[in-house]
């Protein structure tokens, strides 16, 4: 028997069930049944039956296994891949080589745990296509745990070749701390000190991050939670020019990193060049009577070049922000009306006659709580007795710092035919990519803190395994513009600002995206989290059809998939 169609010339086909037979010498055909009026597939079934196929249920016939997001593995893997990240790696065997990449993608993808990274990776509970693509296995805690302190051991070699690939004698080097705090106390680095997380209560640590002019990190270092910003430069230097053998670099560091005295004792001796700024202080020096700084410098320009005595063999950079003279001003002024309506609160106190407070040593300490926590005691004038308080604003010291808003002052000794002075107030701003690094590593994408490691060792590793995952990040970032919030014109905006010095504003083509909220390709912008979570969408599908046979089957990338792995350079692929 078989199914045959028959054409009609004025009507559809036929679909006749015929079989043949034999009358004598002759092979005759006849129909059994007209099955014009069955559906397509019920026809197509009778035809794989009449063929001898056998028929199973739908959900027995064809069968996902398991969907395993993927897109996102897609392109940080294939990312890592093409920057040659795991060129960076010293040489392992391929397991170990294949798992310390593993761990630096899943810190960009899913900041975890250790033990809840090993289960992600494990082929058994893996919670993305990143451990299967790896060809990993089993993943056990014990071995993500060696492969990190392996990454420790190994963090010279690694920071010597970024070294190699991102710098040269001559360039700018930018360098900024931060600071973290851990869980626990067994942690030798652990110290308590000056949180910047607003956590004074846990033991801190200190982070140095040294990044390329264009904001690529290079290299970490982790110190004792109670050094100071100072303290922290001449181990950089020792690494600049012994590790990475560079002998002409400018470092690029605030004010309160570079000081007078770590140029004397570590950069001038290291024949390092350098740019900072200057403290309030020594503003305020500057400005004071027949000073080289002087007001009216500032009337048709927002810029200039002075030298003083103080600072011979060098170049002092004036600028002068109004929009931050005006946030000043207006910081300035809340402050002291807060500190006013605390002491005010103060005397209500001194004054009550249930309970009032009594003694200049108990009044003083109320009034040292507040000032310390504003900072504004400069400002006043306060007199302190056994059963009085009283204040005013010391408006000639209020007077002086405000005749300076918005002044600060650059100071390098790089000559002026190797960095203009417009080169340098963007050069100085530049640190802000060190800090939206340390705003990553920390909180939005890597998730650095908390730290629960307890040896010096392994947390050095786990910074190290951010920083690394960050220098992916950075990459990622900068083919993905175009879909990000991220300026993808920098140029365009640069040319449109009067000076250095104004405020920076966004290309006509970021502003574009961020009041439509679309590409100009109409698609929807993104955060880069939120990127990587559209991506994350386009899953990687184990298939089986019938009860033997499988297969891996790749889902449909949507139209924003397809867009953000061609920015990257990538196609989809298993």
């Amino acid at each position: 028997m078989y199914v045959a169609v028959v054409p009609n010339r004025g009507s559809a086909p036929a679909v006749l069930l015929r079989e043949s037979y034999r009358d004598g010498n002759k092979v005759k055909n006849r129909t059994l049944q007209n099955l014009s009026h069955w559906p397509a597939e019920q026809i197509e079934a009778l035809r794989a039956v009449l063929r001898g196929e056998r028929l199973v249920p739908a959900d027995e016939g064809l069968q996902i296994v398991r969907a395993l997001p993927h897109g996102h593995v897609l392109a940080a893997l294939g990312t890592a891949r093409k920057i040659k990240l795991d060129r960076v790696l010293p040489r392992a065997l391929d397991r170990r080589t294949n798992l310390a990449l593993a761990l630096i993608v899943a810190r960009l993808l899913e900041p975890a745990s250790k033990l809840a990274t090993a289960r992600g990776l494990d082929e058994t509970t893996a919670l993305s296509s990143l451990g299967p693509t790896l060809g990993l296995g089993r993943v056990r805690a014990n071995e993500v745990y060696a492969t990190l302190d392996w990454l420790g051991t190994a963090q010279p070699a690694i920071e010597a070749s970024l070294a190699q690939r991102h710098l040269s004698d001559g360039v700018l080097v930018l360098y900024d701390v931060t600071s973290t705090w851990l869980e626990g106390r067994c942690c030798a680095l652990a110290r308590h000190g000056y949180s910047r997380d607003g956590r004074p209560d846990k033991l801190q640590i200190i982070v140095g991050l040294l990044c390329s002019a264009q904001g690529c990190p290079i290299a970490v270092e982790v110190f004792e939670g109670n050094t100071a910003d100072p303290a922290t430069l001449s181990l950089q230097v020792d690494k600049l020019k012994r590790r990475f053998g560079l002998s002409r670099v400018v470092l690029v560091g605030d004010r309160g990193m570079i000081t007078a005295a770590r140029i004397v004792e570590d950069l001038a001796p290291a024949g390092l060049d350098w740019l900072t700024a200057l403290r309030a202080p020594a503003i305020q020096a500057l400005a004071a009577d027949r000073g080289p700084l002087q007001l009216s410098l500032f009337d048709q320009r927002d810029m200039a070049e002075i030298e003083s005595p103080d600072y011979p063999g060098e170049r002092l950079i004036v600028c002068r922000n109004p929009a931050l003279a005006h946030e000043r001003a207006r910081k300035r002024r809340e402050l002291l009306d807060a500190t006013e309506q605390d002491l005010r609160a103060i005397q209500a106190r001194v004054r009550r006659r249930r309970q009032p407070l009594r003694g200049a040593d108990q009044i003083g300490l109320a009034v040292g709580a507040v000032m310390g926590r504003r900072k504004m005691a400069k400002h006043f004038h306060l007199t302190i007795t056994d059963g009085q308080l009283s204040f005013t604003r010391d408006e000639a010291a209020i007077a002086a710092e405000a005749a300076l808003d918005g002044i600060y002052v650059l100071r390098t000794n790089v000559p002026a035919d190797s960095l203009s002075a417009s080169d340098a107030v963007s050069t100085y701003k530049s640190l802000a990519r060190v800090e939206r690094a340390f705003r990553s590593l920390k909180t939005v994408d890597l998730e650095l803190r908390p730290v629960f490691h307890w040896t010096a060792p392994r947390v050095r590793a786990h910074v190290l395994l951010c920083m690394l995952a960050y220098y992916l990040e950075w990459h990622m970032r900068q083919a993905l513009a175009p879909m990000l919030f991220d300026d993808h014109d920098r140029a365009a905006a640069d040319a449109a600002r009067s000076s250095p010095v104004a405020k920076a504003t966004p290309s006509p083509l970021a502003a574009g995206k961020a009041a439509t909220k679309h590409t100009d390709e109409g698609l929807p912008v993104h955060s880069f989290r939120s990127l990587l979570g559209d991506l994350a969408t386009l899953t990687r599908n184990t298939v089986r059809l019938g009860r033997n046979t499988t297969f891996a089957l790749l889902a449909t990338p949507t139209a924003v998939q397809r867009r953000a792995l061609d920015l990257l350079g990538l196609k989809p692929a298993l």
